[in-house]
């Protein structure tokens, strides 16, 4: 259709007017790629089409697509490369031009951002040249990553790139009130508050699975921990396996569970060989692994919000984390889980032993973690960012 776009979906009438918004949503990551920005845009954008939303997705061309149901709503794929320490994630390339002459053949309501790469510039320029109001989100702390990749050095010019590029759009969506202060202390305006839900139908404690667990090589009676997620540099891995090596002195026969895949995973496997390191899951096979396991255990410090908190806690897990993101909203200390401040390694290690070690703390902690991601719908969600979505854009001719 252009030069750097493909379609796979003939634009619809322009002049259907059955619809309450036009959104163009635009992102560097989206389904069947599993990362938590994918999984949870895909709900929004999801959540958008079922309420009669007009919607119209661009997102990179992947170099081998999987098989994916139709889609159900206009998608358009850019040309796309790797992300530098990222290489299966994909950069979208598009020209500010063949973007322009998109949104002038059908011209959206709207144009929300949600992810700040090559293709959300350009997003964000080409819609600012045609007048068009722009949102955004704010789901990944790329300067905290620079650190945990030797360039630390890049770090402020990071956030500066970032405060810049959602200072340009005319509301920033951040997950999380802590993060809402963060950001504007920092220098970050127009910032609203849409939180993340959760598929408590899909993750659920009655999807544990004794065949799987038998799978793992482990007893009955044995303790298995997990972390699910990126296994990467700024995941805090190397502290989720000093407190794996601490329980195992406590509760031998402990077995560590990584779900997930990235460019640690062989380092990960070769310093403890006896862990047990799946691959990505997704699905109703991801939720089994969830809820066959014992205890989330979950260092990482550099989410924005971490939606596999919330998945763990559907599947009936305590979890364990710091005072950070999701976490630090959610997890109360002796109910659902145990949170220690941030910075605190010898203290989360410590839990981590308590926990292991306490059988009748975690089966009470069980129902309690249930009960918080019951009231984490989905819905609430969906209608906050709609009703941001329609606030912004303006009323049609």
């Amino acid at each position: 259709m252009y030069k750097d776009l493909v379609s796979d979906k003939p634009i619809p009438d322009p002049t259907d007017a059955s619809r309450k918004l036009r959104v163009a949503v635009v992102t560097e990551t989206y389904p069947p790629e599993v990362n938590g920005v994918a999984r949870t845009l895909a709900r929004m954008v999801e959540g958008l089409h079922s309420r009669g939303h007009d919607v119209q997705l661009v997102r990179p061309q992947q170099p081998e697509p999987a098989i994916e149901p139709r889609p159900r709503f206009e998608q358009l794929m850019v040309r796309s490369m790797p992300i530098p320490f990222y290489p299966q994630l994909r950069m979208g390339l598009a020209s500010k031009g063949s973007l322009q002459r998109l949104w002038r053949l059908r011209r959206p309501d709207i144009v929300h951002v949600a992810t700040e790469g090559p293709l959300g510039w350009t997003a964000l320029a080409a819609a600012q040249g045609l007048g068009l109001p722009v949102s955004s989100d704010f789901r990944t702390n790329f300067h905290a990553y620079t650190q945990h990749y030797g360039m630390a050095w890049l770090h402020r010019p990071m956030a500066a790139y970032l405060r810049r590029f959602h200072n340009r759009a005319a509301c920033t969506m951040v997950p999380t009130e802590r993060l809402r202060q963060e950001l504007a202390a920092s220098g970050f305006e127009r910032l609203e508050v849409v939180a993340r839900g959760v598929d408590t139908e899909l993750f659920d404690p009655s999807a544990r699975s004794v065949e799987l667990r038998a799978s793992w090589g482990v007893q009955p009676s044995d303790l298995v921990m997990t972390c699910v997620g990126r296994l990467a540099q700024e995941k805090n891995l190397g502290l989720l396996l000093q407190a794996y090596r601490a329980v195992r002195q406590v509760r031998p026969g402990t077995r560590l569970l990584l779900v997930g895949d990235g460019p640690m995973r062989a380092e990960l496997q070769a310093a403890c060989p006896e862990a047990l390191l799946v691959g990505q899951r997704s699905g109703q096979d991801l939720a089994a692994h969830y809820a066959s396991a014992d205890l989330f255990v979950f260092p990482s410090q550099t989410e924005t919000f971490g939606n596999v908190t919330m998945e763990a806690l559907a599947a009936g897990l305590p979890v364990l984390a710091f005072d950070h993101a999701a976490a630090g909203q959610i997890i109360e200390t002796g109910r659902n889980g145990v949170i220690c401040p941030v910075d605190a390694p010898e203290q989360f290690i410590d839990a981590a032993c308590q926990l292991a070690c306490d059988n009748a703390l975690r089966q009470a902690m069980a129902p309690e973690a249930r009960a918080t991601a019951l009231a984490h719908g989905w819905d609430p969600v969906i209608d906050r960012f709609e009703a941001i979505l329609t606030q912004l854009a303006p009323a049609r001719a």
